[in-house]
């Protein structure tokens, strides 16, 4: 029997949800990133974070933080690459109760 996915810690729901590629008359498709890939990779290419660090702030496991990671990474691939619409939604998260005292992208526990 698997073990029930954790809810992973988020420090605020994302302000802008779904982009379109520039120039193209019709997108050609869909890629969906979850709010939690979103903030993994907030986290670790936008706050320089160590995926050890990303972890603990998201309330997860390291070897977690890393799946995250390469999933959010091929999904926005894909949107570059193939010009696919990216919608950010979904996902097993709950916002930092403390996410108002946050700077910076660290959760004041």
């Amino acid at each position: 029997m698997p073990r029930p996915v954790k809810v992973r810690r988020i420090c605020k729901e994302p302000k802008y949800k779904k982009f379109k590629p520039a120039g193209e008359a019709e997108p050609k498709g869909e890629a969906n990133l979850t709010v939690e890939e979103l903030e993994v990779i907030r986290h670790v290419d936008y706050l320089k974070m160590t995926h050890e660090e990303c972890a603990k702030q998201m309330n997860i496991s390291r070897t977690t933080v890393t799946e995250i990671y390469e999933s959010a990474r091929f999904k926005i691939a894909d949107f570059l690459v193939n010009g696919k619409v990216l919608e950010i939604e979904g996902g097993n998260y709950s916002v930092c109760p403390n996410s108002k005292l946050c700077s910076s992208g660290e959760c004041k526990d």
